[in-house]
This record gives structure tokens, C-alpha cells and sequence, in this order.
């Protein structure tokens, strides 16, 4: 079994200042007196989660959201409880203001990292401020098939839904050529894209841009270069799943898509619609105050911090059957 996990780990910033990034509230004489304490606190709290997603196994593959840099990930994979899994990473180096990137933690015994590539997000607009790349990751699977891994994080909702729209339409359309490229290039190729896309699976930047169909309920055929969603048709009439929640509402931010042949038994490599899932742990919850239920964890409501918390989304994940 290969468990591949995506998690908006929520702030992931060390506590020393970068001039070349705003990371000024994240810093020890800032509002939110993000010192090494806290930083420490975080990483343990970030292993911690990624540990038990894994349950037996630590997962294949993880795809990060909100790291600040190569020394935050190498201070979780070496100094936190996550040595032991010796995972090795790849993250990309954005233009974003924050200075938040994206990353692929791997194990090397699992995923053989074949080449990476950082694919820039050309915005509608000039004035539009820069956001993060798009990490594509090509590795060699135990059995030596190839998978094309790529973690995105959208540009935010900042500005409002629809004005802020057109970014996010931009990055989906970016992503589908790379993926395009990519079938036509190799017509059988396998692909596993996830992240925090700041919509929800019913936006255009999904349905529209990406042409992403649901898996669930399962159908009789899957198209080899087409994409399936592997959670979004799960949550159909549930109004309890998601994860993350806005305004008392649950939905799906992250999401885990694939290519149709990774849904194809007769594939090497392959999953079924009800192997994927929201990581739902109760110690990454607490109740909801204003709207009742249960919300995600977090580290800070606005500044008030709580040492207890982990993020404002719930980590998703996905088995796959591999076949040597």
C-alpha cells in the first residue's frame, strides 16, 4: 500500500526574520510573539499529525502547504519525531510576499525522486501580487513505474470570491497544460495532483479550468488522461465533511485528484473512490463557538494563541494498491 497525504499545515514559519520576505508577525518582538518555543511546539505538533495519518506506516508521500522555508522542513524531518521516517523533501522558492511555499516530503524507499520542477504562476494582471509556484515531482515507484506528484496552493480569497476568481483560473489553467503535457507525452502517465486550491470542488478553477469529474459514485470506465476528484463525490448531501470549515459550513479547500488510469484496476498503481478520506482525529478539533459542532485546531484565533492547536484545515489522504 502507498498512503500519499496532503495537509495546509497553517503558518509553518521559523522564528528569525528573512529581508527578503514579510514574515514580520512571525517573529519573537511581534503581536503573535512567534518565538523558538512556539516554533518547536509546532513542528512536534506537525509531526505528530503526519504520524498518525500514517497509523502503521509513515505516508509515502506528503504534500505540504504553508512552509516558509528549507530550514523549517529540515527541522521536521531531522529534529522532530519524523527522523526516524528519514524522509527527504523538495520545495519550491516563490515569489509569494509571505514567503510561503510548497513541499513534497517522500520516502526515498518508496519514491525514487527522478527530476522536480517548479512551474511559475503567471497572474491576469501586473499589479496582482506574485503567489506560489506549482511543485511537480517525477519519481520511480518500487515496482518502476513513473509518478508525476504535483502540490499547488492557490492564490487566497483575499479581496473577495469573485474578484480574487481570475487568479485562481489562472493557476488551474497553468496546471492543466503541465498535466496535458505531460498525457501527451506519455499517454499512460500517473498522476497525482493535491494541495489547497482556495476553492471548493464545484468552483470553475475545478470543474471548469481543470475539467475535474468526481470518482465517487464509482463508474464503470475511468479515462486514462482524464482527471477524477477523490473526495468531492464522498460529500455529497453530508453537510459534516470537509476539510475546513467556514462560517459553520464544511467543504473541501484541499483536494487530492488523480489521472482516470490511477483508477483503473488493472493498473500497477491504483485506488478506489472510498481509499480516500479526511484525516478526522478528534484531538484536531474544537468546538465551534459561534456557529456550534466542532471546527479545525488551530494555532492562533486572530492573536490569541493556544499551545494545544495544529492548523486551521484537517490533513486528507489516499491508499493506493501498488502491484509489482
Amino acid at each position: 500500500m502507498l498512503r500519499v497525504m496532503s495537509y495546509n499545515v497553517e503558518n509553518l514559519f521559523d522564528y528569525e526574520h528573512d529581508s527578503l520576505k514579510s514574515d514580520q508577525e512571525f517573529l519573537p518582538n511581534a503581536e503573535r510573539h512567534w518565538d523558538r518555543k512556539k516554533y518547536k511546539r509546532k513542528l512536534k505538533a506537525i509531526a505528530t499529525v503526519i504520524t498518525a495519518v500514517g497509523q502503521w506506516e509513515a505516508p509515502a508521500l506528503v504534500g505540504l502547504c504553508e512552509v516558509e522555508n528549507e530550514r523549517t522542513l529540515t527541522d521536521l524531518t531531522r529534529k522532530s519525531k519524523l527522523r526516524r521516517q528519514r524522509y527527504r523533501y523538495v520545495m519550491t522558492d516563490s515569489p509569494d510576499e509571505r514567503g510561503i511555499d510548497v513541499a513534497l516530503l517522500y520516502q526515498p524507499g518508496s519514491f525514487r525522486l527522478v527530476e522536480t520542477q517548479f512551474i511559475p504562476v503567471v497572474l491576469p494582471s501586473k499589479d496582482d501580487r506574485p503567489t506560489r509556484d506549482i511543485l511537480h515531482a517525477v519519481g520511480q515507484l518500487q515496482n518502476l513505474d513513473t509518478l508525476d506528484v504535483f502540490v499547488c496552493h492557490f492564490p487566497s480569497r483575499t479581496g473577495g470570491e469573485k474578484e480574487s476568481e481570475p487568479k485562481r483560473l489562472a493557476a488551474a489553467n497553468i496546471l492543466k497544460q503541465a498535466v496535458d503535457s505531460l498525457v501527451a507525452l506519455r499517454k499512460d502517465a500517473k498522476i497525482i495532483i493535491m494541495g489547497d486550491f482556495n476553492d471548493y470542488p464545484n468552483n470553475r478553477s475545478i470543474r471548469e479550468s481543470l475539467a475535474v469529474e468526481d470518482a465517487y459514485p464509482a463508474k464503470t470506465t475511468y479515462e486514462t488522461g482524464k482527471l477524477y476528484h477523490l473526495l468531492a463525490g464522498n460529500a455529497r448531501g453530508r453537510s459534516d465533511y470537509g476539510s475546513y470549515r467556514y462560517r459553520g459550513e464544511w467543504d473541501f479547500l484541499d483536494h487530492m485528484i488523480v489521472t482516470g488510469n490511477l483508477l483503473q484496476a488493472s493498473s500497477a498503481l491504483y485506488t478506489v473512490p472510498g481509499q480516500a478520506d479526511v484525516y478526522r482525529a478528534k484531538f484536531l478539533l474544537t468546538p465551534d463557538t459561534r456557529y456550534g459542532g466542532e471546527l479545525p485546531f488551530r494555532n492562533y484565533s486572530g492573536v490569541k494563541y493556544s499551545k494545544k492547536g495544529y492548523s486551521d484545515h484537517l490533513p486528507i489522504y489516499a491508499d493506493f494498491r501498488l502491484w509489482y
